[in-house]
């Protein structure tokens, strides 16, 4: 549990979580208006209504206490010992002061539903309910008060039960999503180790192996050890894009995440931000959609680290072009002009990932800024949307 939630036949951890508990068992106390009213108006002895206050007290703060410290973890014995008090100080307290004082037994029946199981409460809640209705035929006009207090006491207490079941099994629900998030996340762990166990063994055995060979054959053969050499050079290269092949499928870039990210970053750095809406990506490529969207956070890097803008639009269109239809993203700012010290290696890199994808990159200074213009293929006729 977290937060000011706190459930039915749970201990409160936390002083907020024990002010909301307090407040939603405070309310149900205003049906002890009767006995009250009893004592104020009831026209007992000074011993009695003395007696009768004290009696109450130790009622309301057992029940309390029984509400409040029972958990999971507790011996049932302390619940059925507790609702054990307050059934015979109810007796006492009715056979003593009258019939006003039956509406215990419901405050009883109702602790019963919320601090036991339900295979234990559905014994004790009749029990009580029948108690209750036995005193009430004892009493002076007790018979008046059964039709209103046994319904009461027995819906409150299965209600209760049924309340009480629904938060422990929302909690076990919680319990179990956080062990199987936990499960995956070790799962990830293992299958990126074993890829790029994978990945990598072989390449950097090869590597150890022909490093050896260079370095025997160096001395008398440096002929031989230089094509050694040139071998390992291919191979560290393969192995580099084996690994970079890897990592990108492990954090492919989303479009919509990147435009939240970008919205994020541009009013951080106080530049003024027009983006458009969350975009129906509908048969777009996903190679399209995660080159655009590194296009989209190198051109946020870009203004936020070089342009020195105040204000960045983003636009995303789609356009039926001769080669089919294109995903269209333009990122335009106010700044110097410039990206950073010319195209520098995020542009040549992202023009390589557009390349790839079978998009291009067009990045020049305007008279009033820099824009920056990405086109991939966008798969299909759906319209993307556009700028707000």
């Amino acid at each position: 549990m977290s937060g000011t939630g706190v459930g039915i036949g749970q201990r409160p951890e936390t002083r907020k979580q024990t002010m909301v508990k307090l407040l939603w068992t405070g309310i149900w106390l205003v049906y002890l208006s009767a006995p009250v009213s009893d004592l104020l108006h009831g026209g007992h002895g000074v011993v009695a209504v003395v007696l009768g206050w004290l009696g109450l007290a130790v009622f309301v703060a057992w029940y309390l206490a029984l509400l409040f410290r029972t958990g999971r973890r507790n011996a049932q014995s302390f619940v059925l010992v507790s609702l054990a008090v307050l059934s015979v100080e109810s007796t006492l307290l009715v056979l003593t002061l009258g019939r006003e004082w039956l509406v215990l037994f419901v405050y009883v029946s109702i602790a019963s539903g919320a601090a036991l199981p339900l295979r234990l409460a559905r014994w004790t809640i009749p029990a009580a309910s029948a108690l209750m209705a036995s005193l009430a035929l004892v009493v002076a006009d007790g018979t008046d008060y059964i039709g209103a207090l046994l319904i009461p006491a027995l819906l409150g207490g299965f209600a209760m039960t049924g309340v009480r079941e629904l938060v422990r099994t929302t909690i076990e629900l919680r319990e179990a999503r956080a062990r199987v998030a936990q499960l995956a996340a070790n799962e990830e762990r293992l299958r990126l180790a074993r890829d790029l166990h994978d990945l990598l063994g072989h390449s950097l055995s090869l590597i150890t192996l022909k490093s050896e060979l260079a370095g025997r054959m160096l001395p008398a053969h440096p002929d031989k050890a230089a094509q050694q050499v040139a071998d390992i050079e291919q191979v560290s290269r393969q192995a580099l894009v084996d690994v970079r092949e890897a990592v990108t499928g492990y954090r492919r870039a989303r479009l919509a995440a990147e435009l939240a990210g970008a919205q994020v970053a541009l009013t951080a750095a106080g530049v003024s931000a027009a983006l458009p809406a969350e975009p129906d990506l509908t048969g777009v490529p996903e190679e399209s959609e995660s080159a655009l969207a590194w296009a989209l956070r190198e051109a946020v890097t870009n203004v936020v680290r070089h342009s020195g803008a105040r204000g960045c639009t983003v636009e995303l269109l789609h356009r039926q072009t001769l080669d089919g239809p294109r995903l269209e993203l333009t990122v335009e700012d106010d700044g110097s002009g410039d990206a950073g010290n010319g195209p520098g290696n995020g542009l040549t890199g992202l023009t390589e990932r557009l390349e790839k994808a079978g998009g291009t990159l067009e990045a020049d200074g305007t008279r009033h800024g820099f824009r920056l213009v990405a086109r991939v293929p966008a798969g299909s006729a759906a319209d993307v949307g556009s700028a707000t």
